[in-house]
């Protein structure tokens, strides 16, 4: 077997909080000198306090804080291994030391070919050169002769979309041009390794389906892609494996399908069932209540979030407040709605016709909602009990907040656009000719 293209070995960064910049070069070599000859730096760092009133003190006054911290893996040449995990989890600064921009404080990160980056707006670009001389400083720093460059200039630019721009200095440029020209000039200047940031977030969505399509075939030709992403469809789609990063440490590493799924479940809200037992502004007559509700997948795991394309029941657990030993011909709803308080998917065993029987005790109706619609974003549950079709038994509005993550419905890495629709539908197009 190949050696990994990346082998990462008890790698952590740590940062000093509070540690004071020392504000002129002459302090800087003072501070030196102290360190070389075993005076206590801090006491310097008084004397500088004393000029500066505003500066903090250094050494045992700062506190360290480790950005990462004892992150171990190996990604193979070919390989899209896609990092996830919430703000200030240390997924930036992994792919800073693995671009050579950070040093490590401790561990060893192994790098066998070309590295090429995107990690921020203009990473790597000289802002007052122009797009043209910044492409040709791109490639010379990855190691490529002008030649080569030059062979690849025209892709570049078509692919960036910047021609119109291209002999502007790039710091004129709108932070959507930096990364349209930034990304082409990673992607196509041949590294082996290709590190992307969530840069990508900026660009519009024909963009960035361009930018992953193109590194599908980035991969295809053998080279590395590790991808940073808060676009849960896109790692799926696009990443054989995920690293989910959270506080510095590595939480999960393996395929990609149950990291994602484990994140979302652990780092969203109403994992557990939401009582309703209290709530006071319902509505109906009372003679049954909604007392819990929770939804779970399809091999009954509890969901914090849920994704398109997935199969999800929607568990109301009812108690029966009426005399007599059951309560029949009711029926349950549940009706998700969207931030202006409108109706965008609705369940209702009404519909079918599936009227049930309530016991004494608790209840629990079950609603199964294959294939799971509706795109991303944060709706209300409202539910609804009803006993035939008038005798309206409960009523809780903003019952619990479902959120959605787009997931790759389509199969193709996008997760549809919620800013247009809020439900998704699968279909196939065709060309007649007439």
């Amino acid at each position: 077997m190949s050696e990994p293209a990346i082998s990462v070995r008890g790698l952590s960064k740590r940062y000093n909080l509070g540690a004071i910049s020392r504000h002129t070069l002459a302090d800087e070599m003072t501070y030196l000198i102290h360190r070389i000859r075993g005076r206590n730096a801090a006491d310097h760092m008084g004397q500088v306090r004393n000029k500066a009133p505003s500066a903090r003190p250094y050494g045992e006054h700062a506190k360290e804080f480790w950005a990462v911290k004892d992150v171990s893996f190996d990604v193979n040449p070919g390989e899209i291994l896609g990092v996830i995990g919430g703000n200030g989890a240390g997924k930036s600064t992994l792919l800073k030391i693995l671009s050579r921009i950070t040093e490590p404080t401790e561990g060893e990160a192994v790098i066998n070919g070309r590295v090429g980056s995107l990690l921020e707006v203009g990473t790597g670009f000289h802002p007052d050169l122009t797009g043209r001389e910044n492409i040709y400083l791109s490639g010379t720093i990855l190691g490529m002769k002008k030649a080569e460059i030059t062979k690849k200039f025209d892709e570049i630019v078509a692919f960036s979309e910047v021609e119109q721009f291209l002999d502007t200095p790039v710091k004129r440029y709108s932070s959507g041009m930096f990364v349209r020209l930034g990304f082409a000039v990673a992607a196509h200047l041949d590294p082996e390794i290709l590190v992307v940031d969530e840069v990508l977030a900026v660009g519009d969505a024909a963009f960035q389906k361009k930018c992953l399509g193109k590194m599908g075939e980035v991969a295809r030709d053998g080279r590395t892609i590790l991808f940073v992403s808060h676009n849960m469809a896109a790692i799926e789609n696009l990443c054989s494996h995920g690293l989910w990063l959270d506080h510095g440490r590595v939480k999960m590493l393996g395929e990609t399908a149950p990291v994602v799924e484990q994140y979302l479940n652990t780092s969203q809200a109403m994992t557990e069932s939401v009582s309703l037992r209290d709530r006071t502004d319902r509505r109906g007559s009372g003679r049954a209540r909604i007392v819990n509700f929770f939804v779970t997948n399809d091999t009954n795991c509890r969901q914090a979030v849920l994704r398109p394309g997935n199969t999800y029941r929607f568990h109301l657990e009812c108690e029966l407040n009426s005399p007599g030993p059951t309560l029949q011909n009711v029926f349950a709803a549940v009706d998700l709605k969207d931030h202006r308080n409108e109706t965008v998917w609705l369940v209702s065993s009404a519909f079918t016709h599936e009227a049930k029987t309530l016991g004494r005790g608790i209840t629990e109706l079950v609603c199964t909602a294959p294939d799971f619609n509706l795109a991303e974003g944060t709706y209300k549950a409202t539910l609804y009990l009803t006993c035939g079709v008038n005798d309206h038994l409960d009523q809780i509005s903003n019952a619990a907040e479902i959120s959605v993550e787009g997931g790759d419905f389509f199969g193709t890495g996008s997760k549809g656009s919620p800013t247009h629709c809020r439900t998704l539908t699968r279909a196939s197009w065709s060309t007649l000719s007439l």
